[in-house]
């Protein structure tokens, strides 16, 4: 099994990137909150792995922290979640979040994840909310706000890949970005999601 992959990116899209390693190009699966933190290509990389074999085919998942990929294990244990769902809920809220919302029993949070209804959010609250890891809930460094241009762009490709329809997701964009002006992307896209969860 491959578990860490160091190389240099070669491609880069919000749900997957394409790692040279030694002349060999890995395709590795990531959430947004990996994505993110990731340099532009050409840059170093280094992701923790989950290697995901199937009966067609043998799939790479990669993550920025052991958090990530803690919390991506425990979601794909859970009955009727697979990599792609596990994936989307953890593109569409942050792993300290998601850890809060689970021992919160906060269904109606986990249910405005994309993908992701109401027995689903109970069936990950049933079944993690005593199975959690323990974190110390700090969020990793905001990123230095960005440009609105840019940072609109970005926001808007985010929510599409999450499946949001795209009028809903410029009105949800555009009223993050009044709501919090010197915001990262981290925290635009969280106040979007919220104006989304309404």
């Amino acid at each position: 099994m491959i578990a860490q992959l160091r190389g240099r990116i070669l491609e880069k899209h919000p749900n997957r990137i394409v790692t040279d390693v030694n002349g060999v190009g890995y395709e590795v699966f990531v959430p947004l909150s990996t994505f993110y933190g990731l340099g532009e290509p050409g840059s170093d990389v280094a992701l923790r792995i989950h290697t995901h074999v199937r009966e067609d085919a043998l799939l790479l998942y990669g993550f920025a922290t052991a958090l990530e990929q803690d919390l991506f294990e425990r979601l794909i244990g859970v009955s009727g979640i697979g990599p792609k769902l596990a994936l989307s809920v953890l593109s569409g809220i942050e792993p300290t979040e998601l850890v809060r919302a689970i021992e919160r029993g906060d269904v109606a949070r986990l249910t405005a994840i994309p993908g992701v209804g109401k027995k689903t959010s109970e069936r990950i609250v049933l079944e993690l909310k005593d199975r959690l890891p323990k974190t110390s809930v700090t969020t990793a460094g905001a990123a230095a706000a960005v440009e609105v241009p840019l940072l609109r762009d970005d926001l808007l490709s985010a929510l599409i890949n999450l499946g949001y329809h795209r009028p809903l997701a410029e009105k949800a964009v555009d009223a993050a970005i009044k709501t919090t002006p010197d915001g990262s992307f981290e925290l635009t896209l969280k106040q979007a999601l919220r104006e989304l969860a309404r």
